[in-house]
């Protein structure tokens, strides 16, 4: 039988030092047949030359401009051939034979399947889990990965079903795009795969871990771990995502959830604890406050735009919202092992 048509996208925003171990690593796979679509968001640092000369079946999209995560992977996604989709960021190197287990697993899953996550493990710390099966979600629709900076020792290695996959590597049907749209060109970046999976779950889709495909990952590699500009865009989005996405009831609980997700946070800023300490030592209590007002002053100028998107959601919508309160007790994460954890 022969094997589907995989389109790889990979945005690239001067990520030269990343390329050769990246896409190295796909051309040794050993699956075919598969086509790269690399999307250089206007790189100064010879990214274009580097991927011309030394891999020259890669298609390569050239921006002038940062276009941003979201609209980069549109553009791949609009111009792909496959039968199925596969994001992987630049900062990724996949482990001999991952794509191949990766595509076996989604060539035997049941119809209403459009999504795959890999395990995805930390490039600097050998074993760390980065995720497992994608992305556990907060009531608020902040989301972390699964099994985040817990040691890998084979606790999630079971093909499963999952609440949904991270972009940093996740396999998506065509199919169930076409249906469900793509990308939230306004996020820029963040939490787009959060509402990409939202929307495809509400629509029936479901997601399955497939942990024996390995993508080792370094966090937030091209972005930078903890900046400003990151806790403004995945504030700011995650709010859209809750707009977009959440039914009535739990859109307004998801404002008490998001006081005592901040509550925690201030704990962990004061005590120098997990993420919101990492904050703390590249920034100001003062400065992020203020990147925080930013961050939903700008959330709520679009949120008209949201609701109209909220409206196409709904039409789509293939299960009852009694269904989503399943989710975030099967799936959900808890405000101290998402801020703490890290």
């Amino acid at each position: 039988m022969k094997s589907p048509l995989v389109s790889i996208a990979i945005v690239s925003f001067n990520g030269r030092r990343f390329l050769e171990g990246c896409l190295g690593s796909l051309y040794r796979q050993g699956y075919t047949p598969f086509e790269v679509i690399l999307v250089d968001n206007g790189s100064e640092d010879g990214s274009i030359e580097f991927v011309r000369e030394n891999f020259p079946k890669a298609k390569i999209i050239e921006n002038r401009e940062n276009l941003g995560f979201s609209a980069a992977n549109n553009q791949a996604i609009n111009c792909a051939r496959g039968k199925y989709i596969l994001t992987l960021n630049n900062d990724t190197v996949m482990e001999d034979g991952c794509l191949k287990k990766l595509l076996s697993v989604a060539e035997t899953s049941e119809k209403d399947v459009g999504m795959w996550a890999p395990k995805i493990l930390s490039m600097e710390s050998r074993g760390l889990i980065d995720s497992v099966g994608g992305l556990l979600v907060y009531p608020d629709c902040l989301a972390t990965g699964r099994g985040r900076g817990e040691k890998d020792a084979g606790q999630y290695d079971k093909v499963e079903e999952v609440f949904i996959p991270s972009a940093c590597c996740a396999l998506y049907k065509k199919e169930m795009l076409d249906n469900v749209g793509l990308f939230d060109e306004d996020f820029f970046a963040y939490c787009e795969d959060t509402d990409l999976g939202l929307r495809a779950r509400m629509a029936g889709w479901k997601t399955l871990s497939s942990p024996e495909a390995i993508v080792r990952h370094y966090y937030s590699g091209t972005a930078g771990g903890f900046s400003p500009l990151k806790f403004y865009l995945v504030e700011r989005n995650r709010v859209w995502v809750a707009v977009k996405n959440l039914p009535p009831g739990y859109l307004f609980l998801s404002f008490f959830y998001t006081f005592g997700r901040y509550m925690v946070q201030t704990y962990a800023f004061i005590r120098g604890k997990g993420v919101a300490g990492k904050f703390k030592k590249e920034s100001t209590a003062s400065k992020l406050f203020m990147t925080l007002l930013k961050a939903y002053i700008d959330a709520f100028k679009k949120i008209p735009a949201m609701l109209l998107k909220r409206k196409e959601i709904q039409k789509k919508r293939a299960l009852p919202p009694k269904e989503i309160k399943k989710w975030f007790k099967k799936y959900g994460i808890s405000a101290g092992e998402l801020i703490l954890k890290e």
